[in-house]
C-alpha cells in the first residue's frame, strides 16, 4: 500500500509526453490526453507533448531532444510497445537507457494482469534512465496509461511516497558523471 508522508512538501516534476502512432493526431490522441490529465491532476507540469510516427529514428530523435533538455525530468511514451511490425518503441528507446528499471515492467504486468488477464503479455512496456531523465514506455491505450500512472508512476513521482521514490534520488542520478 502506498504511503504518503504529508509532513513533506510536494515537489512537482516536469514531464514530457510522447504518443507514438501512425494514425493519431493531437486532437484524437486519447492516450496522450489521459496522461496529460493525470499528470496535471497530480500536481506535476507537462513540459511538452508530441506525436511521432512509428519510426525508430523519429521516436529516438524526439526522446533524445527531451533528454538533453535540463527542464525535463521524465519522459513518458505511449504506443508502439506491442508485437506488430510497426511497434518499435522499445527498439528506439532501450539503446538510450544507461540503466533499465526492470521492476517497472514487472509491476506494470502485475497490475495489467488484474485488468486484462494474460493479454498483458502482448505489451513490451519498459522503463529506464538516460542521463538524468526517467523514461517510461507504455502501451497505446488510455486504460494502460491509467494503470501505469495510478498504480506506479503517481507514487514513484511523488517525493512524499514512503519508503522511497524516484524524485528523492534525482539529485544523485548523475553522480558517475561528476565524480561525486
Amino acid at each position: 500500500m502506498p504511503k504518503i508522508d504529508e509532513s513533506r512538501p510536494f515537489i512537482p516534476v516536469s514531464i514530457a509526453v510522447l504518443t507514438v502512432s501512425d494514425t493519431r493526431e493531437l486532437p484524437g490522441d486519447k492516450s496522450g490526453a489521459t496522461l496529460v490529465e493525470l499528470i496535471e491532476k497530480s500536481g506535476h507540469k507537462v513540459a511538452d507533448r508530441a506525436i511521432v510516427k512509428d519510426d525508430i529514428a523519429q521516436i529516438r530523435a524526439k526522446v533524445l531532444s527531451w533528454i538533453a533538455d535540463p527542464n525535463i525530468d521524465v519522459v513518458i511514451t505511449t504506443g508502439g510497445t506491442g508485437f506488430t511490425g510497426r511497434d518499435v518503441t522499445p527498439e528506439a528507446i532501450r539503446p538510450l537507457f544507461e540503466k533499465e528499471i526492470e521492476g517497472f515492467s514487472t509491476v506494470f504486468h502485475m497490475i495489467s494482469y488484474e485488468k486484462v488477464g494474460t493479454s498483458t503479455i502482448q505489451s513490451r512496456a519498459c522503463a529506464g534512465l538516460a542521463q538524468e531523465t526517467y523514461i517510461f514506455c507504455l502501451p497505446g491505450s488510455p486504460g494502460a496509461c491509467r494503470d501505469a500512472w495510478n498504480g506506479i508512476l503517481q507514487w514513484q513521482l511523488d517525493n512524499r511516497h514512503r519508503p522511497c521514490n524516484f524524485v528523492e534520488i534525482m539529485p544523485r542520478l548523475g553522480e558517475h558523471r561528476t565524480g561525486r
